[in-house]
């Protein structure tokens, strides 16, 4: 997992920023490699960043954190 400047408070919201990470799945990666299409969990779709990580591929679940995929996530099981 990349470090990040966030720190989030009891109920999972940035104290710097008050934005809130979210879970997203990686629909599409952008032939730039450094953007990336998502579904979040209100099936909505957002275009993303994803420099922060390595080796992202579609169907990857990642947290988004005001735009940006701060960490790779795994699949409860």
């Amino acid at each position: 997992m990349n470090e990040t400047n966030c720190q989030f408070d009891a109920a999972g919201h940035c104290i710097t920023c008050s934005d809130e990470a979210q879970p997203a799945r990686i629909l599409h990666i952008y032939p730039d490699h450094e953007s990336a299409l998502v579904m979040l969990d209100n099936a909505a779709t957002q275009e993303i960043d994803i420099s922060l990580l390595e080796n992202v591929t579609p169907g990857d679940l990642v947290l988004v954190h005001a735009g940006v995929a701060i960490s790779q996530e795994q699949e409860d099981e």
